[in-house]
């Protein structure tokens, strides 16, 4: 069967000092599960696209694909400063595919897993998967090949049966058994734009992070730890067969659970690789021992968000930020740079916490700083609960579009001020 993958994200963040786009790598972890000898597979990647729609009509036109998988990475780009909502670019995409294919359209990707049902009806597709996917995927393709396959039990499946959005409700999991098809994708441009290629070395819930170092706490949280040896053997087939110098591992907090980072940073020096890695740290569950190892390890930058990214008040605040305050000195002392950001005006938030978070900023030495305006307002979150309760929205449906949470006393005076500030401040980046 002809299978056509389309990534359809085109959004990145563009910092002060690099253009950061993300390389698709879910994506690439379902077209390694695909079974080759069985399917025919075509990945079309719009990050780079001059004319993506025009991208696409060639696409359809010279593969003639049987199955169209879109990935549908985010809602949006989270910026209140320059808001854009992501899930229209994908509805084209899909219209352009039906005007001219008969292909069966298969959505997935972080979006759909955050709200299955509500972005199925909004793009409208064939079938969609919520969850990991990858295994699933490929389970489905085969079924729909064998025409008659029992598909509709799959894990994580949602689809319309008389007139009605059904989601079965059992979201999917991966065990990311096998390694991510990456030559389809253009690695040369990917290995020049961000922080690195992506890897996984583990996955949590499904609910969305709140923060770059809001890190699940306890392994039974976790619900993918991968073996270390076949995180170790991707890098190192990522370094010999494209050349990599830089590898990105994401996670939302490397060093959760630290036995599991301690042991993995032991494995990467092992293997005496020859590229350097970047990755996000929890500052609360930090130690010397761990960012020296990740230094020795080849760690060259650690991302440091808000601590927990719930509410707070003026009281707590001190003890939020003293955390990433004493893991940035021990990253300064083992001479490894980091990047730190704040979220200004979050429930709790008033002209003394702002002060409070500017004074921490200037304590320290950051590669860069990124101060972000508002609460990207995601479902599930504390934050969604204090938009329903002061009603900034009605459902939590309605967050399938960019929604953003700042709190009442800052919302006249904050954005020209953290102006002022970063203008001041050449290693800020307000975002």
């Amino acid at each position: 069967m002809r299978i056509l993958l389309i990534a359809t994200n085109r959004h990145h963040r563009l910092m002060s000092r690099m253009d950061a786009r993300p390389l698709p790598i879910g994506l690439a972890y379902i077209a390694g599960h695909l079974d080759r000898d069985r399917h025919s597979l075509k990945v079309l990647d719009l990050m780079f696209s001059d004319d993506y729609l025009a991208d696409v009509d060639s696409a359809i036109q010279e593969f003639q694909p049987q199955v169209v998988g879109i990935s549908i990475r985010n809602l949006s780009n989270h910026s209140y400063m320059d808001p854009q909502w992501a899930l229209p670019i994908s509805k084209e995409v899909i219209e352009r595919i039906r005007s001219q294919s008969q292909a069966t359209i298969v959505v997935g990707g972080p979006a759909v897993s955050l709200f299955p049902e509500q972005v199925f009806n909004y793009v409208e597709p064939d079938l969609a998967l919520a969850g990991d996917a990858g295994e699933t995927f490929s389970q489905l393709m085969d079924y729909l090949d064998d025409e008659g396959g029992h598909h509709i039990d799959l894990p994580g499946l949602v689809y319309k049966e008389k007139g009605e959005v059904v989601f079965n409700g059992a979201r999917c999991a991966s065990s990311f058994s096998l390694p991510p098809r990456l030559e389809d994708l253009d690695m040369d441009k990917y290995r020049k734009a961000g922080f690195g290629i992506g890897i996984l070395t583990k996955l949590g819930d499904f609910k969305y992070p709140t923060g770059s170092s809001a890190g699940l706490e306890d392994q039974a949280a976790w619900r993918v730890i991968r073996p270390i040896e076949e995180v170790v053997h991707e890098v190192k087939d990522m370094e010999q067969r494209f050349g990599l110098k830089k590898v990105f591992f994401i996670d939302n907090g490397f060093n959760i659970p630290m036995p599991h980072a301690k042991t993995l940073c032991n494995s990467l020096m092992e293997a005496d690789l020859k590229l350097h890695w970047n990755t996000c740290l929890a500052p609360f569950s930090c130690d010397a021992e761990m960012v020296s190892m990740m230094k020795n390890a080849g760690c060259a930058l650690v991302i440091m968000g808000n601590s927990r990214g719930d509410a707070h008040d003026g009281a707590s605040l001190g003890d939020q930020l003293e955390p990433m305050v004493e893991t940035a000195k021990l990253c300064e002392e083992a001479d490894l740079h980091y990047t730190v950001a704040q979220t200004f005006g979050e429930p709790g938030d008033t002209r003394e916490t702002v002060e409070e978070k500017l004074a921490f900023l200037k304590k320290l030495k950051p590669a860069v700083a990124n101060l972000r305006v508002g609460v990207s307002v995601m479902p599930g979150t504390a934050v969604a609960a204090k938009a329903l309760e002061e009603g900034l929205i009605s459902d939590e449906a309605e967050l399938i579009k960019p929604t953003f949470y700042i709190a009442e006393p800052l919302k006249d005076w904050i954005v020209d001020y953290l102006k002022e500030e970063s203008a001041q401040n050449p290693r800020w980046n307000l975002v």
